[in-house]
C-alpha cells in the first residue's frame, strides 16, 4: 500500500490512454446516466461509464467483451473472461501490485484479502508508466484498478454457459433491474465445477449483490456484496527438489496425493461506494470495504524430491481452521477550478485499513516414500494433533493533500507529501512482536508536450507497501510479512504511429527489500532487490478489421546485499524472467460477417527458481487460438466463443516460490455462449 497522511500534487497534462471505439453495435450502456454530468465529476480516478470498457462489460453487452479489441495499451486489461497484455495483477515490472496492497475499486484504495469476482467487476487495468499519471496517490509497484460493474437504468441481463475439454462446466448470469427512477438493483450468481490439469477438482458457486441509489444528479450510493462458497478444494502436489535440479515433469491429468488432501471456504467481500457533488467544482467520493475469507480445511501437499527421477518424500501440512479478514476504505474530497487552459484540482484524502489473521498451528504428516512418476499410494486419513494459532493484527492511517494542474497542450506536473502510521502486532496471545512505521513517502511526476501527439514523461515514486505472504513451502507459511518502503523512478514517450494506433516506451527502476527462503527455510528478509527494465507497448486498430496489442519487457534485476557478498543468496532474485514478449491481434474478416478470429503468443526467457540462482525454468513460448460468432438469438445479442490454450501443449513448469513447481498445463479447449437480453 502506498501510504500518506498528505500527499500533494501538481500537474499540468494528463495523457489520456487511448481506447478503442466499442463494436458498431453496441449500444451504450443504461448505467451511463446514473452518474452526475461530466462538467460536474472530477476526471481522475473517477469511474468513467463511458468508456469502451464500460460499455462492453455492463450487464446487458457482455456478449461484446474482447480485451484486444477495448485495450488502451499492452500493460494489461481484463474485461469478463478476456484478458489482453505484458503485465497481469501478480506480476508487474517483476513485482505484484496485489501482493504490495495496491489494489483500487473505482480508483478508491481497497486492501483485499480476496477481490470481488466479474459479478461486479467490468474491467481491471494495469496502471503503470502514462496511464498512472494523474492518480492522486501513485505506487511504486504499479495499480490494480478494479472497475465496477453498476447496475443501470432500464432492465438488461447476461448468460453464459461454458464446457471446456477438461470437463469443467461453468455458468455465469448477471441482472440490473430498475426499481424506480433513482434506484436501481445489481444481482449476480456463478458456478464452476473445475476439474484442473492435475485432475485436482475446484467446485465453487458464487452470489452478488448491488443496489445503486441517485436521488439526485450530484449524489451516488452504491451498497454491494459478494460471496463464493468452495465447497472442494483438491490440493495437488507441490514438488521441492532437495538439490539444485528440476523435478521430473509429472504426466499431465493425474492426481498425486491422498483423497483426503482437499478443503473448502467461504470467501465475502461487500462495502459501499457513494459520490456527492456537494457543489459545483467540490466533489467526495467514499469506499468503505470489508473483505474476508474463512478456511475449513487446507493441506499443503508438498514432495521433496531427492533425486532426478522423481525419488523423495511426501508430506501434507494440515491447518486448523484459518481466517484472514481486511476493513479498508478511503474518503476524498476534491476541489476543481478553471483557470482560463489551465485546470486545477486539489485533493484531500484520507485512508485506513484495520486487518486481520489467524494462522499455524499446523501438524505435519510424513506420507514415506514415493516415486512422482508412479501412481499414489492411497492413505487412509489420520488424526490430526493441531497446536495453537497465531494472531496477526495490523493498522495503518493514511491520508493525503494533492494538488494538479494541466496547462492543454503544454503537460502536467505533479508532487506529493505523504505519511503513515503503520502498526503491526504478530505473535501467539500474551506473546506479541511490535513492528510500527512512521514514514515520510514522496512523489514527483512530469509530462510535457512534444507536439504532433508526442508526450514524454518521468516520474519518482516512494511508497509503503505489504511484502506478502511466506509461501506453503517455508517454516512459517501463511504469515504475513511487515510492510516495506519502496521507490520507483520511470520515464518514457508516449505517441502516435498511424491512424488510432499508438505506442508507449519507457524505462524503469524499482528497489525494495527482498524477501526468500533462508538456511532455516523461513521466508525473510535476505537484501534488497533493484528492478531496472525498459518497457514498449503497441496497441490499437490497424485496419477497420484488424486490431493489434503488442507488448515487451526487458529486465535486469540485481539482489544486493551482506548474503550477496558472502555467496548465500545468488545476484538474481526468485522469479526473475528477463525477456516477456507479448503479440495478440483480433480479425473481423469483411466476407463473414459476425465471425472473428483471435490469437495470442506469449514468449519468455529462463525464470530464476532458486535463491542460489543455479536453477531456471527453461524458456517457453505458447500460443493461444481462437475465435467468436456473433448472432442473434430469440432476437437477442449472443456470442458464440471458442479457445485453445496452450494450442501446441508447450511442456514445462510453473514456479510456485523458491525452488518449488508444478507442472505447466497441457493444451485446453473451451467453449462458452454468451447471450444478453
Amino acid at each position: 500500500m502506498t501510504g500518506g497522511i498528505f500527499t500533494l500534487k501538481i500537474a499540468l497534462l494528463m495523457v489520456a490512454t487511448v481506447q478503442t471505439a466499442p463494436p458498431a453495435d453496441v449500444q451504450p450502456a443504461p448505467a451511463d446516466d446514473s452518474l452526475p454530468p461530466p462538467a460536474e465529476r472530477a476526471p481522475v480516478d473517477e469511474p468513467d461509464l463511458s468508456s469502451p470498457e464500460a460499455i462492453v462489460a455492463a450487464t446487458g453487452s457482455r456478449s461484446a467483451e474482447n480485451a484486444v479489441r477495448q485495450a488502451g495499451d499492452a500493460f494489461g486489461t481484463s474485461i469478463g473472461r478476456e484478458v489482453s497484455g505484458l503485465y497481469n495483477r501478480d506480476r508487474v515490472r517483476g513485482f505484484s501490485p496485489v501482493v504490495a496492497g495496491n489494489v483500487r475499486i473505482d480508483g478508491l484504495y481497497f486492501d483485499p484479502v480476496v477481490t470481488p469476482s466479474s459479478r461486479l467487476v467490468r474491467a481491471t487495468t494495469i496502471r503503470v508508466g502514462p496511464s498512472a499519471l494523474g492518480s492522486p496517490f501513485p505506487a511504486p509497484t504499479g495499480v490494480v484498478d478494479l472497475g465496477f460493474r453498476r447496475p443501470g437504468r432500464e432492465a438488461a441481463a447476461s448468460v453464459l454457459i461454458g464446457y471446456n475439454s477438461w470437463h469443467t462446466p461453468s455458468a455465469e448470469i448477471d441482472a440490473s433491474l430498475p426499481v424506480s427512477s433513482t434506484l436501481s438493483l445489481g444481482v449476480g450468481a456463478g458456478m464452476v465445477l473445475e476439474n484442473g490439469f492435475n485432475a485436482t477438482r475446484d467446485h465453487s458457486f458464487e452470489g452478488a449483490f448491488s443496489a445503486q441509489w441517485q436521488p439526485s444528479a450530484a449524489f451516488t450510493i452504491l451498497p454491494f456484496l459478494n460471496v463464493r462458497e468452495t465447497l472442494i478444494d483438491d490440493h495437488g502436489p507441490l514438488m521441492v527438489p532437495t538439490g539444485d535440479f528440476l523435478p521430473p515433469r509429472l504426466p499431465r491429468r493425474q492426481f498425486f496425493g491422498p483423497w483426503w488432501v482437499r478443503g473448502g471456504d467461504t470467501e465475502a467481500i461487500g462495502g459501499v461506494l457513494a459520490d456527492w457533488t456537494i457543489a459545483e467544482g467540490w466533489l467526495l467520493r467514499v469506499g468503505l470495504f470489508r473483505s474476508q475469507r474463512a478456511v475449513t480445511g487446507q493441506f499443503a501437499n508438498v514432495i521433496r524430491i531427492s533425486s532426478p527421477d522423481g525419488t523423495g518424500q511426501q508430506r501434507a501440512t494440515a491447518d486448523p481452521p484459518l481466517f484472514f479478514a481486511s476493513t479498508s476504505g478511503e474518503a476524498r474530497l476534491t476541489r476543481r477550478f478553471a483557470d482560463g487552459p489551465r485546470t486545477h484540482q486539489i485533493h484531500v484524502a484520507v485512508r485506513g485499513r484495520k486487518a486481520y489473521r489467524r494462522f499455524g498451528g499446523s501438524d505435519v504428516l510424513d506420507l514415506g516414500q514415493v516415486n512422482v512418476l508412479t501412481v499414489a499410494t492411497d492413505v487412509p486419513p489420520p488424526v490430526l494433533d493441531l497446536g495453537p494459532q497465531q494472531d496477526d493484527d495490523v493498522s495503518q492511517w493514511t491520508g493525503g493533500i494533492a494538488y494538479e494542474g494541466r496547462w492543454d497542450e503544454i503537460g502536467e506536473l505533479s508532487v506529493g507529501v505523504q505519511k503513515s502510521d503503520y502498526q503491526k502486532r504478530i505473535g501467539f496471545p500474551g506473546a506479541l512482536t511490535a513492528t510500527d512505521a512512521t514514514p515520510w513517502l514522496y512523489n514527483l511526476t512530469a509530462a510535457v508536450q512534444l507536439g504532433g501527439g508526442i508526450t514524454v514523461y518521468g516520474g519518482a515514486v516512494t511508497g509503503l507497501e505489504e511484502s506478502g505472504v511466506a509461501p506453503t513451502a517455508a517454516a512459517n507459511r501463511n504469515e504475513a510479512l511487515p510492510a516495506i518502503q519502496t521507490r520507483q523512478f520511470d520515464a518514457g514517450v508516449r505517441m502516435p504511429l498511424f491512424g488510432d494506433m499508438r505506442m508507449v516506451a519507457g524505462v524503469f527502476q524499482v528497489t525494495k527489500p527482498y524477501f526468500n527462503l533462508d538456511a532455516n527455510n523461513r521466508f525473510d528478509v535476505l537484501g534488497d532487490v533493484i528492478n531496472r527494465g525498459v518497457e514498449a507497448s503497441i496497441a490499437g486498430p490497424i485496419t477497420p478489421e484488424l486490431s493489434l496489442v503488442a507488448g515487451a519487457s526487458l529486465l535486469w534485476p540485481r539482489v544486493t546485499g551482506d548474503a550477496v557478498a558472502r555467496g548465500l543468496v545468488g545476484r538474481q532474485p526468485v522469479g526473475a524472467i528477463g525477456q516477456r514478449f507479448e503479440l495478440a491481434g483480433d480479425w473481423r474478416p469483411g466476407f463473414a460477417d459476425g465471425l472473428s478470429l483471435d490469437m495470442r503468443v506469449s514468449h519468455r526467457s529462463p525464470e530464476i527458481a532458486t535463491v542460489n540462482n543455479l536453477v531456471s525454468v527453461p524458456v517457453r513460448t505458447i500460443v493461444d487460438l481462437g475465435g467468436r460468432y456473433r448472432f442473434k438469438l430469440a432476437g437477442n445479442e449472443a456470442v458464440l466463443r471458442v479457445q485453445a490454450s496452450n494450442l501446441f501443449s508447450q511442456q514445462g513448469y510453473e514456479l510456485r516460490g523458491a525452488g518449488a513447481y508444478t507442472v505447466l498445463p497441457g493444451r485446453v479447449t473451451q467453449a462458452y455462449l454468451t447471450v444478453d437480453f
